[in-house]
Order: structure tokens, then C-alpha cells, then sequence
């Protein structure tokens, strides 16, 4: 199916029951209907070409559902920009997948005005939520209330090899790669978390950024005939607050937002009893820190392992096993991404291809239709992605005899800090600008509430201190990415074949800890 047909499926069914609560804003699934045919019939006699590539620039808002499913329907490719990344990144982004549209929020105009300046393939620029001069608002670029619908494109059935959306994912050097998302991987997406968390009468609280990791999930609960509440960000205790309003009944947080609700003074002030599926994902979670949510949240507490290219759900860890895993019963579970989901075959490999028996370390490799279509336009990194016939994520990891899975240690030197990737190449040539640095290493270190801190090892050459070398990666990459501690050695550590010896400079840090990504 195409990834609008999930909507319109709950839209014939269920006309009067709400889909989006968004501050004052209260719609249907019957009017979310008729605006996305009123958004998408004036984008395709706007000349909006068929995957087109449409971009959204804003901060958590309800329009944007409205966008989204709109240029779906219109046949277009979604593009989100993550507003926590460097406008320069974001730029360089754009040019890459030759964004045509800007849909952006108000609050973001300045930022927008520059990427049309530097984004010469940019043609229409929509403000979501206000006019903005020059830029209509979304609700005033709309085709008229009594306009025809817009024509449904093509069979109904869909291609599944058309693009839904070009994904980001973290680049070493240079722009991103741009992962392609499939009608058919999306699909399977959709369907994959419908089974593994079913609700009756499901209302998700949408509060981690949209572009992120909380899009596929708020969309997934709409391919339910769920209500999607959107909060503008994350706030402990609004979140807590909205779970007992609108008696949430599935949430994904990144696990440092559920240790600031751990740590709220008022977290056991409120009635989560709605709960059924609180979703952890994209970053390593304490095992003490997951028990003690199942004591405040209740049995609701799961956690998933996946990748942009291998979209989210590649392991599921359910409620039922942390539960038990927390009241003692195979207590080890804690620390597990889980088995293998529905959609997706999982195994580990040696650098030779081989695939290693259970009890092995090895790189998780995976294959199924929840993995994407490759990176947009680069073959040579989507085949290396693809070598032996299987997706590498790039994570090495062990199996248990039950079939869970325990990630152990990257292949890739890569940090996951708050939910989100950040690669050492990338910071590592921020601080190189620097005329007093000599060499630089990024690594990984524990951090109690992000999972890890980006953490520099810098060689100096000249008069430089932690405070400029944090404030010019800052600048130049985003806060995500910037180093929160440096440390000043004579010089960096070396394996005997020459290459930066990593494993010794995190050992100090990380001692007989397992270091864990989920």
C-alpha cells in the first residue's frame, strides 16, 4: 500500500473520532481527510511533481501531521529536517535530496529565508502555522473549503518501490546520507508496530521531535485510528500531566527524558494507569533506571533496537518481559534490545560474511522488508551497506540461547548520546580547524542521564582551552554533536598498525561495563 492508504483506511472507518489534539487545535479523522485533499490539490496545481521532494522544517506542531499526510497523498517524498542540527547541515541536506518545498514554522523564518537562499532547487515555501510576508500560511494556501478533491495518483494498491521519504542518517564527513524509505518498508513498519502494540481506543502522546524517531511512531498509531497528541516539547511533568488528561496509551521517549521524569519531585503524583506501551529506543538504558520505571509507570515499559535503515523496530523487547525481567525472572533481559520482530530476520556475521552461531559476538546484520531502500543516490555506500546480502547496521552484538540479543560493542565509531547519532569523523574535523589543535580523537563515555557524552581526547599545539574547543564545534556542528568535556594529552594512543587505539582510550571510562546501544 501507499503510506497515505494506512490513513484513509481509518478515515472511511472511523470519521468522528479524533486524530490530532494540538494546543487549541481539535480535528477528525473525517476533517484531517477533507484538509489534506484541500493541501494536496493545491500543491499538484502548484505544480508539485510526482516524488518531489517536500521538506518540513519546524518544531514539535500539529500541522505538521497535516503536511505530512497532504504530500503523501499528493505523491511527493517526505524530507524532515531536524531543527537540533546546524542550519549549515540542514543546508547542505537539502541540496543533496533537491528539496522542492519548505514547509516550515514561523518560529523558524529566519533559518527558512536562508535555506531558499542556498537551497536553489526550493520553489514553494509554505509557513505552517502564520502568514509570513512573501509565504502563505498553510490554512490560506489551501484550496477553497467547497474546491474537488484531489485526484487519487495511480493504483490504489501503490507502488511499493516509490519513496515515501529520504531519512537522514549521521554522515562521517560531508552531508548526510539520505536513507530511502519505501512505501513497502514503511509498510511494513506500520504494520510491524500495530501487531506488537495493538490498543483499543489508543491515544499517543507525541512529545520527542517528530522528525525524529516519534514521527514513524505517531504515524504508526494513526494507521491505527489512534489520536495523536502533540506536545511543542519535551516538559517532565507536562508529559506526566498529559499521560492522566488524555489517558495516553502509547509514548516514545528517548531514555534521558525518562530519567528527567524519574527524577521529577511530583513523578508519582500522577495516574499512568492508560499505559500501555512506553517505548524506549535509540540510546543505551540503565537496567536499574528500566526497573525502576516499571515500580512509577507500571507494566508498560519496552524497549526497541533499529536504525533509519533498518526502520526502528528491528528487536522488540515487549512489556511483559521487562516486567518480569524487573520483578526478578531473568533479571539479564534488562539489558537486551530483544528478539528479533516479526518483519525482520537478524543474525550475526563475521567480517568474512559468515554467519556465527548463538553465543558469538559478531556484527548485527539483518534482512527483511522493514530495511530500506539504500541511500539516495550513493550507490557504492548502499552496496558496502549491503555486503553478503544483508543490511550491516554496524553494531556488534551477542545472542542468548532464548533468542535475545545484547549489543556489545560498534563497529563504527559511533556515539549515541540523548537518542541521537553522532559519528567522531564529523567532530573530530570540527576541532582539526582549529590552528592550536594537533590531533583530535572523539569517543564515547557513561553519562547517567544521556547514556553516553561525547567525550574529546585533544592533542595540543598552541594556546587552546575545553571552552573553545566546545564552543567552535557547537558553532559549526549543533550542541548535539559538540564535545562536552575534553581531555589534554601528549598524544594519542595507537594500535601497531598506526590507527587511533579508541578501545584504550575508553577503557579508563567504560572499565568491565558492557557498553550497550538499544
Amino acid at each position: 500500500m501507499r503510506s497515505i492508504d494506512y490513513f484513509d483506511k481509518m478515515a472511511q472507518l472511523f470519521p468522528e473520532r479524533t486524530i490530532l489534539i494540538s494546543g487549541n487545535i481539535r480535528y477528525t479523522y473525517g476533517q484531517m481527510h477533507r484538509l489534506t485533499h484541500r493541501l494536496a490539490g493545491a500543491m499538484l496545481a502548484d505544480g508539485l511533481q510526482h516524488q518531489e521532494a517536500v521538506a518540513i522544517m519546524a518544531p514539535n506542531h500539529g500541522a505538521i501531521l497535516t503536511a505530512q499526510l497532504s504530500l503523501w497523498r499528493a505523491g511527493a517524498a517526505w524530507i524532515p529536517v531536524n531543527t537540533r542540527n546546524a542550519l549549515d547541515a540542514n543546508i547542505a541536506y537539502l541540496n543533496y535530496v533537491r528539496a522542492g518545498w519548505l514547509f516550515y514554522h514561523s518560529s523558524l523564518a529566519a533559518d527558512a529565508r536562508e535555506v531558499k537562499r542556498q537551497v536553489p532547487s526550493i520553489r514553494r515555501m509554505i509557513c505552517l502555522d502564520a502568514d509570513d510576508g512573501d509565504y502563505p500560511a498553510l490554512d490560506a494556501y489551501m484550496l477553497a473549503e467547497d474546491a474537488p478533491d484531489a485526484p487519487d495518483l495511480g493504483d490504489p494498491v501503490g507502488d511499493g518501490e516509490e519513496l515515501t521519504a529520504i531519512i537522514a542518517t549521521g554522515g562521517t564527513t560531508g552531508p548526510a546520507k539520505g536513507v530511502r524509505i519505501m512505501n513497502r518498508s514503511w509498510g511494513t513498519l506500520m504494520e510491524t508496530i500495530g501487531n506488537l502494540m495493538p490498543a483499543d481506543d489508543a491515544v499517543c502522546l507525541a512529545t520527542a521531535p517528530l522528525t525524529h524517531a516519534a514521527g514513524p511512531v505517531a504515524m504508526a498509531a494513526v494507521a491505527m485510528g489512534a489520536t495523536v497528541a502533540v506536545l511543542p516539547g519535551f516538559d517532565a511533568e507536562a508529559v506526566m500531566r498529559a499521560i492522566e488528561q488524555y489517558r495516553v496509551t502509547h509514548m516514545f521517549l528517548p531514555p534521558t527524558a525518562l530519567y528527567t521524569m524519574l527524577a521529577h519531585p511530583r513523578v508519582r503524583d500522577y495516574d499512568y494507569s492508560s499505559l500501555r506501551y512506553f517505548l524506549l529506543a535509540g540510546s543505551p538504558v540503565s537496567p536499574d533506571k528500566l526497573r525502576q520505571a516499571v515500580e512509577v509507570f507500571g507494566p508498560c515499559m519496552c524497549q526497541s533496537y533499529g536504525q533509519t535503515e533498518c526502520h526502528m523496530i528491528a528487536t522488540w523487547l515487549p512489556p511483559e518481559t521487562v516486567t518480569a525481567a524487573a520483578r526478578g525472572i531473568h533479571p539479564e533481559r534488562l539489558a537486551s534490545c530483544g528478539k528479533a520482530s516479526y518483519s525482520v530476520r537478524i543474525e550475526l556475521m563475521d567480517d568474512d560474511g559468515n554467519i556465527l552461531p548463538t553465543g558469538e559476538v559478531g556484527e548485527i546484520v539483518a534482512r527483511g522488508g522493514i530495511v530500506g531502500g539504500g541511500y539516495f543516490e550513493m550507490p557504492e555506500a548502499t552496496a558496502e551497506a549491503v555486503a553478503h546480502g544483508w543490511h550491516h547496521t554496524g553494531d556488534v552484538g551477542r545472542r542468548d540461547e532464548h533468542g535475545y540479543y545484547y549489543i556489545v560493542d560498534r563497529k563504527k565509531d559511533m556515539v549515541v548520546t540523548g537518542g541521537f547519532n553522532v559519528y567522531s569523523a564529523e567532530v573530530e574535523g570540527a576541532i582539526m580547524e582549529l590552528d592550536a589543535v594537533t590531533e583530535a580523537a572523539i569517543i564515547g563515555i557513561p553519562h547517567e542521564h544521556w547514556g553516553e557524552q561525547v567525550h574529546a581526547v585533544v592533542v595540543r599545539g598552541g594556546d587552546v582551552d575545553e571552552a573553545a574547543i566546545i564552543a567552535h564545534v557547537k558553532a559549526r556542528l549543533g550542541s548535539v554533536k559538540a564535545p562536552k568535556t575534553v581531555a589534554f594529552v601528549e598524544a594519542i594512543p595507537r594500535t601497531a598498525a598506526g590507527k587511533m587505539d579508541k578501545k584504550a582510550m575508553r577503557a579508563p571510562h567504560w572499565g568491565d561495563q558492557e557498553r550497550m546501544v538499544h
